[in-house]
This record gives structure tokens, C-alpha cells and sequence, in this order.
């Protein structure tokens, strides 16, 4: 969504001015953040905050890939020569991320924003030609090496090079310990944060009222495990099958800051009770800042609010922005979907997790009672570990196998949820039926990339290069050949 950058940290295009902070930075900005934690708090016991809902956008995280199918780090290059104002830098030189508009939830919706894709996509992918590279969505792609992961791959922007030096200083120089058990299990270290890198998503915006957000929020929560469940699409990393959706334990391990009591990626510390705001205010309480960059804006602008909510990476996470008048409103970040397969794929995913959502909240006080928070937390981590084949807590207390489940009862739910925003039937049946035929035939991203390997051998160039013949086709993942 254009009004929030990749890392969820600046506004797009914005950079900070230093990467070395001194203590009295830390004072300066935890005193603002204060400020502005208040200012939020009194806008959202006096109605301050915008009361338009339900917009919808989008971030896509992309790579650039050689003709080996290979991670091909110069972003630099082909964002100059593309000059599109949705395609941004992202940490890596062989990332991007290409931008959404937000649009209303409502009517085709979700055609125009497969049409917004499909066009900005397209002419990356005309550019990415001119310089002899190709442009990649999957979450993790099988050929990065860890030769590939070095800060000199980091994309030039002061900062990305803070982030990787306050967290490193926060854990005292320790590398990262990367240690994922799956189909096999892979136990490394690692010096920096590019490993972040290697896990790409498309992330799902939803902006909300403020009246209806914790609802929104705790159904988001819910929706988590069919929704990663659903669109798994990251397999493999540095050579070893892993999860079904290994970017979850990646992205997690990648930025473990290690010194504070509350991880920075994460899938939260419960449900909230009675607003929103709880959110900010365990963000103020149990994090300590990690870039203290301060900024002379005024307090309404909640610069300083806005840049600590962005380093911590809750799954679901809410975000405080502002509508083309300056209002400021909230919308909800849902992280959990990897990028791809196919373009029609994100759209579908994202169909799939506001129709679940809005349904949801519809009785959610009931569901949480049901499903309480540990539940909804280990549903979504066996489900990016075992893919539509996990296990589940359901309703009742009940376990559920998480394909029926999806099958049975949450496409029908997500139906209704879309349908009661005035999304025609044609539209509903258009892109539910995409995930269903998906979660019928068992064949996601991370199933057709087991299955060719299965096949074809542990050949990963050949596999990406599979992969990208199949994408340019365009066709739902459901529909490709093996």
C-alpha cells in the first residue's frame, strides 16, 4: 500500500539521516514516542481517528532472478530505468516490492486490483527484460545461497545498514541462530540480517474504523492458519526441505533482536480486550526503540510512533496512516502470504482473507471464547508447517483437519463475509474458487515445488526456471503441470 514502505518503517521514499545514534537520541525519541502514543490514545477515546472502512491494498515483494534462476542483485538499476512510483527498494539488491492502490471493498474490487497488478507487473517485467534479468514472485527462492545473504547485497539506503546495525548491537555482536526442523532440519548461523531477504510476501492491507478494529484484529488472527494454510508457497531454504511455509520460522529467526522480553517478529501476545490502542501501548511499554531516529514533524504526523511500530513485525500488525485529506486512520497489515505463485493467486489469497475476516468479526466474541489465543497461535504455526495437512483447534474445542475445515466451512464463511459488502456473486465465485481448487487438488506452491522435485530430482535452477515458465502463463498454481 503506497502510504507505508516495505519494512512498514517510513513512508515510502522517505530515508533517515544517520545510522550511528547516541544515547541521547534513545531519550529524545522514546520521549516523543510517548507523546505521540498519548496523542493516539486521545483520538481514539474522541473519535479523531478517520471513519472510512474497508480499504483494501497491498504490498508484493518480488525478486530479480538470471537466466540460471539465480538471485540477480541490482535493483538499482532496474527500479532507474523502470521509474514507477508503486516499485520501491526493498532490503536486498535482488528484491522489490511493487505497491497497490488502496480501493474500496467494494463492488469488483478485486478485479481492479488484479488489473493494478497485472499492469504495474507487466511493465516490470518489460523493464526487468531490457537488462537481461527476470522478475520472480515466490517466497523463498530455492537457488539463494548464503553466499548471496553478505551486506553487500544490502540495497543502498542508510536505513536498511541501521537496521542491521542496531540489531546486531542490541544482540552484542552475536549472529543469528537459524535452526528449523521440517523434512529435514538446518541448523546455521549468520552474521547479518539478510536473511530477512530471503523471505518474500504479499501482505494484505484493510483499513478499518476504529469501532470495529479489535474485532478485525482478532479475526485476523484467526483467519491466520487457513489463510498461511491455504497459499503456502516457501518450501525449501538453502537447500533443505523444511516447512511447508519455511518463511515463518526464516522471517522469525532472521531479526531476533534477542534483549527484549517480547519478540520483534511475531505472531502477538493475545487477543485484544476492549481497543485497538492496546496494541501501541504494549508497543510503547515492552519495546525498547531500535532506530531512535527524530524527527522534527509535528506530533500528529506520529513519525516517531509509525518508525517503532514498523520494527516490531507482529503477523498481523495494525498501522496508523492517513487519507488523502490528512485524516489519520488505522488499517490492519496481514502478513502471513508468501508472494505467488501467480499473480491471480495474491488476489484470490487476499479475496480469501477479507471475506474470512469480515465474517469473523461478525460473532467474534463467541469465536475467541471458543478458540482461545494459544489456540489460534499454534493453529497458525502448525499450519505454515504442514500446509492444508495440519491439525487444527477448532470449534468445541474440537481438532479439525485443516483442508475439511477449509473446505466444509471457511470458504463458505469468506462467501458470505465478501457478499455482505456489496461484492457481486461473479466476483466471489471468481477468486474463492481459485483457493478452493487449490486446497481441493493439494496443490499450492509449496505442493507443486515438492512434487517436481519428487520428479525431476534436486535440480533448483531447473526448478526456478520451471516455476518461472509456469508464472508467466499466468494460470492459478491449481492448474499447473508438474
Amino acid at each position: 500500500m503506497r502510504l507505508v514502505s516495505s519494512c512498514g518503517q517510513f513512508p515510502v521514499g522517505e530515508e533517515i539521516r544517520t545510522r550511528s545514534f547516541a544515547e541521547a537520541d534513545f531519550a529524545m525519541f522514546a520521549e516523543r514516542l510517548r507523546e505521540e502514543t498519548a496523542l493516539l490514545r486521545y483520538l481514539f477515546e474522541n473519535r479523531g481517528l478517520s471513519q472510512r472502512e474497508h480499504v483494501a491494498g497491498f504490498e508484493l515483494e518480488a525478486w530479480l532472478v538470471d537466466g540460471e534462476g539465480r538471485a540477480h542483485p541490482d535493483n538499482a538499476v532496474f527500479l532507474e530505468r523502470l521509474k514507477h512510483g508503486l516499485v520501491v527498494p526493498e532490503l536486498a539488491k535482488f528484491n522489490v516490492e511493487i505497491n497497490g492502490s488502496p480501493t474500496s471493498l467494494q463492488g469488483k474490487s478485486f478485479s481492479r486490483l488484479h488489473d493494478e497488478l497485472r499492469a504495474t507487473w507487466t511493465k516490470c517485467v518489460n523493464c526487468a527484460r531490457m537488462i537481461d534479468v527476470h522478475l520472480l514472485q515466490i517466497g523463498i527462492l530455492p537457488t539463494i545461497s548464503v553466499d548471496d545473504l553478505h551486506t553487500g547485497n544490502m540495497s543502498g539506503m542508510t536505513r536498511f545498514a541501521a537496521l542491521n546495525e542496531q540489531v546486531l548491537e542490541r544482540r552484542g555482536g552475536a549472529p543469528f541462530q537459524i535452526d528449523i526442523s521440517g523434512l529435514t532440519r538446518l541448523q546455521r548461523t549468520h552474521p547479518n540480517v539478510l536473511l530477512e531477504a530471503a523471505a518474500t510476501s504479499f501482505q494484505v492491507h484493510l483499513q478499518v474504523q476504529p469501532e470495529h478494529a479489535a474485532a478485525l484484529y482478532n479475526a485476523s488472527l484467526l483467519a491466520s492458519a487457513a489463510c498461511v494454510g491455504a497459499a503456502t508457497n516457501s518450501p525449501m531454504f538453502l537447500g533443505k526441505q523444511l516447512w511447508m511455509e519455511t518463511r515463518i520460522p526464516v522471517f522469525e529467526q532472521s531479526v531476533d533482536v534477542g534483549a527484549d522480553g517480547f519478540k520483534h517478529v511475531t505472531f502477538g501476545s493475545g487477543y485484544v480486550q476492549q481497543s485497538l490502542f492496546e496494541v501501541f501501548e504494549e508497543n510503547l511499554a515492552a519495546y525498547q526503540p531500535l532506530i531512535p531516529q527524530v524527527d522534527d514533524a509535528a506530533p500528529s504526523r506520529f513519525a516517531h510512533l509509525r518508525l517503532h511500530n514498523g520494527t516490531i513485525w507482529r503477523w498481523n500488525r495494525p498501522l496508523v496512516g492517513f487519507d488523502y485529506d490528512g485524516t489519520p486512520h488505522l488499517r490492519l497489515e496481514h502478513r502471513v502470504i508468501p508472494a505467488g505463485p501467480s499473480l491471480i493467486d495474491n488476489i484470490a489469497n487476499a479475496a480469501f482473507f477479507y471475506g474470512l475476516v469480515l465474517n469473523f468479526a461478525e460473532e467474534i466474541e463467541a469465536l475467541r471464547d471458543e478458540i482461545p489465543f494459544a489456540a489460534a497461535k499454534r493453529n497458525f504455526y502448525r499450519a505454515a508447517r504442514h500446509g492444508i495437512d495440519a491439525e487444527v483447534h477448532w470449534r468445541g474445542g474440537e481438532g479439525a483437519h485443516l483442508k475439511d475445515l477449509i473446505l466444509r466451512e471457511l470458504l463458505p464463511r469468506a462467501r458470505l463475509g465478501l457478499l455482505s459488502q456489496n461484492i457481486p456473486e461473479s466476483e466471489v465465485q471468481e477468486f474463492l474458487h481459485i483457493v478452493a481448487r487449490r486446497v481441493e487438488l493439494a496443490q499450492t506452491g509449496a505442493h507443486f515445488m515438492r512434487a517436481w522435485l519428487a520428479k525431476h530430482g534436486d535440480h533448483y535452477e531447473r526448478l526456478v526456471l520451471a516455476y518461472l515458465d509456469r508464472q508467466t502463463e499466468g494460470a492459478p498454481v491449481y492448474q499447473w503441470r508438474i
